[in-house]
């Protein structure tokens, strides 16, 4: 099974370490592409500041990222798991899990990237900024120039995938057609009187305990339609949803009871 998890706005850069190693990362066949990201990137930011901050949606206290982009090439790198902060990532507290835990993640956790695609918890990178949502001169839209690469990684994926990714990120990669069959599109819903509805804090947090969970608890279902069980028994009710198109993934909403 493998969780697709969404990276953060926020991240904690290393002070000191290697630089970054495009071979030392998973996913190889992604390659190709994140060198076409990086070197886009790099470009806009060693140009107009000003320009750059247009382009990547930055406010006026976060003019600096300009320059942690401009010099990503010579920035000390750390694994990703560390890098990534933000609720998500507070709530799953990696470096607490148990050793056996920890070594679980690289075959059970994706994290989505706009700058590299799909990345494993452990794979070293520098800290960043670019959203999944935006165009980059001479290159275009992100989710054009990712969409084959990660499709065809999530192809060849064995077993159900939980996809947890947020929206700019699901439009990255869209789960191919051939994993439609045992992939699940999950998220977080709040039940308060008996109505529910989505509330971005619990969404963020519930995604990060949940992913704990399964990484701690080691075994995993081998099939889509175990998954609400597995879930249940790891202290996380969820139901199958119908997809609102043919040919799309099932959904999977995962309850959370306001007591």
């Amino acid at each position: 099974m493998l969780i697709l998890l969404p990276p953060s706005e926020g991240k904690t850069a290393p002070e000191s370490g290697a630089k970054y190693s495009p071979a030392a990362l998973g996913y190889p066949s992604l390659k190709k592409t994140r060198a076409q990201v990086m070197r886009a990137l790099v470009d806009l930011c060693s140009g107009s500041s000003d320009h750059a901050v247009s382009v990547l949606g930055l406010g006026p206290k976060q003019r600096e990222l300009v320059g942690v982009n401009a010099a990503l090439a010579k920035a000390p790198a750390a694994p990703a798991i560390d890098i990534y902060t933000g609720v998500l990532y507070e709530a799953l507290d990696f470096a607490s899990l148990p050793s056996i835990a920890r070594k679980r993640a690289d075959s059970t956790v994706a994290i989505a990237s706009a700058l590299f695609g799909l990345l494993r918890p452990s794979d070293r990178i520098p800290a960043y900024r670019l959203s999944g949502d935006t165009t980059l001169p001479d290159l275009g839209t992100l989710s054009s120039v990712w969409k084959p690469a990660i499709s065809g990684v999530l192809a060849e994926v064995k077993g159900p995938i939980i996809d947890l990714r947020s929206g700019a990120y699901l439009a990255l990669g869209p789960i191919p057609e051939e994993a439609v069959d045992r992939s699940l599109i999950g998220r977080v819903l709040l039940e308060r009187g008996g109505k529910r509805s989505v509330v971005s804090h619990h969404n963020k947090a519930t995604k990060g305990r949940l992913t704990r969970e399964v990484l701690k608890h080691g075994k995993v279902p081998k099939t889509i339609d175990k998954v609400p069980g597995y879930l249940a028994e790891l202290g996380f009710p969820s139901e199958i949803r119908e997809p609102k198109k043919d040919g799309d993934p099932l959904g999977l909403d995962i309850i959370v009871y306001e007591t």
